[in-house]
């Protein structure tokens, strides 16, 4: 049992790490947004064209984080034992909406390199805790030292209105905090003075300490955690051993800033230098007259040469003023090294080229399945990942209900993932059936076809009412399904 003073200093340690993992994400965020500040090759540049290209970007980001989300489908939890998905933890699943949130989590897990899961008792409804995946900047993990899944504490910190409020979870207890954004009114001449004072002992003027939050009677603060272990889960993007967890945008960001500046310098090739440009040499500097209020000449000024840049038009001082012309430039240099730029976000990420450049030639099933290979590893990947918490998640839903023993089982037993690979129907119907040529059971060929095990069970059922209408003929197609049998309704008599 933590003391008040003890549970908030966890909290304030938490909030400092949370606080420092802050710029990093909200930065990985911003790129897959496509807000990104443009980066210039010189000082010259982004004299005369920075302001012009403010708030432009391409955006290659966000393809490479959404290419293996989009194939990140959970279908099931099937406990240890068990020959069946278990279906009560699916319904949970979906009553907590998880079929999309989940998808909002795997995403947030590959842009900002880690997510949470929080499970928690619903007080309406024993049977179905509620679920919610929570992003990296609201949640931090402590965990035991020399331990990556043993957890001691977790904080949970939100905004609402003009207070922030924090949730300190422990094993055996949990915390809940609160402190105002809002500094209390005051009259103009203290609100001088505490300004004044603020200056000489340059004081920190953020939000206060935290304070318990009032709950009153009906529930109390700390309240016991009847689970008995913290209801965090983390999701790491690519973990590492001793390091932190690695995003899949942090590696293209450098690269997509070379992509935006060579989109800059191509516009400005193409509004300077896509036409021939004249240019007068040998002249002398043109001057402007400045006249009094009589309209007379009373003395000249040099034109700002600056501007002629601005304008097209460059001079060159000398004795013999001539016009020459440049030929127009090519542009096409700048697409070329793109392409090459896009080809090094693909390597890097395992994200297939025709994900990026849009162009896609007559292939093959075969040499398709092999273009996506990288990406289909990725998010195998990802799977096993992923799979480790979203296993203990629903060990901690069984927890929640108060099913010890499921909760063991779980513990043991592997999440179904719809297949990460792209087929084409006929592709899928015509591998399903030379499987089940083999003998494979329907039961999994079903599941290998994507569907989830809720879906196979009715699948099941619907087979069973149509052997009870047509015995007969049910018999038959089973049979003509196996290999080394007649197959005909003439082996029947």
């Amino acid at each position: 049992m933590a003391t008040e003073e003890q549970a908030r200093q966890l909290v304030t340690h938490l909030e400092a790490e949370l606080l420092a993992r802050a710029g990093p994400i909200e930065l990985r965020w911003q790129y897959y947004r496509g807000e990104q500040p443009l980066k210039f090759a010189s000082e010259e540049f982004q004299k005369y064209h920075g302001k012009r290209y403010q708030g432009f970007s391409d955006n290659w980001v966000q393809v490479t984080a959404d290419s293996p989300v989009e194939r990140l489908t959970t279908t099931g939890i099937k406990p240890a034992g068990a020959e069946q998905a278990d279906a009560d933890l699916w319904r949970v699943w979906q009553e907590n909406s998880l079929d999309a949130d989940s998808q909002l989590g795997f995403l947030s897990s590959v842009v900002a390199n880690r997510s949470y899961v929080l499970v928690w008792g619903n007080p309406d409804d024993e049977s179905t805790p509620v679920v919610t995946f929570e992003d990296a900047r609201s949640c931090v993990i402590a965990y035991e030292p020399g331990s990556r899944r043993k957890r001691r504490a977790a904080l949970r910190r939100w905004q609402d209105g003009d207070v922030e409020q924090a949730v300190l979870y422990l094993p055996d207890e949990v915390w809940k905090f609160e402190r105002s954004l809002v500094k209390p009114e005051k009259s103009p001449q203290m609100t001088a003075a505490d300004a004044d004072l603020d200056e000489i002992e340059e004081e920190d003027t953020g939000p206060g300490p935290w304070q318990p939050r009032e709950m009153g009677d009906a529930e109390p603060n700390p309240q016991p955690n009847p689970m008995g272990v913290v209801p965090v889960v983390e999701l790491p993007n690519r973990p590492m051993l001793v390091d932190e967890p690695i995003s899949d945008v942090s590696g293209v960001i450098a690269m997509q800033d070379a992509i935006n500046l060579l989109w800059a310098q191509l516009f400005t090739a193409s509004d300077y230098a896509s036409f021939p440009q004249r240019i007068v040499l040998g002249a002398e500097r043109p001057t402007i007259p400045q006249l009094n209020n009589k309209g007379e000449v009373i003395a000249e000024r040099p034109v700002d040469l600056e501007k002629f840049a601005v304008d097209r038009v460059l001079w060159v001082e000398g004795d013999d003023a001539k016009i020459a012309e440049w030929s127009a430039a090519n542009l096409d240099t700048y697409t070329s090294v793109m392409e090459v730029a896009v080809g090094h976000i693909a390597a890097q990420t395992r994200t297939p080229q025709h994900y990026l450049i849009g162009k896609l030639a007559n292939l093959s099933g075969d040499a398709l399945i092999a273009a996506e290979t990288g990406l289909v590893q990725r998010v195998n990947e990802k799977q096993l990942w992923f799979g480790q918490a979203l296993r203990e998640m629903f060990r901690l839903v069984a927890l929640a209900q108060g099913n010890e023993a499921k909760a063991k089982a779980v513990a043991g037993g592997s999440v179904l993932w719809a297949d990460a690979e792209s087929r084409s129907q006929s592709q899928m119907a015509d591998a399903l059936q030379k499987l089940r040529d083999i003998g494979f059971p329907f039961e999994w060929l079903a599941l290998r076809y994507g569907l989830t095990p809720t879906e196979v069970a009715d699948v099941m059922a619907m087979k069973q009412r149509e052997a009870q209408v047509d015995p007969v003929g049910q018999l038959t197609q089973m049979m003509s399904q196996q290999p080394g049998t007649a197959g005909s309704a003439e082996g029947l008599s």
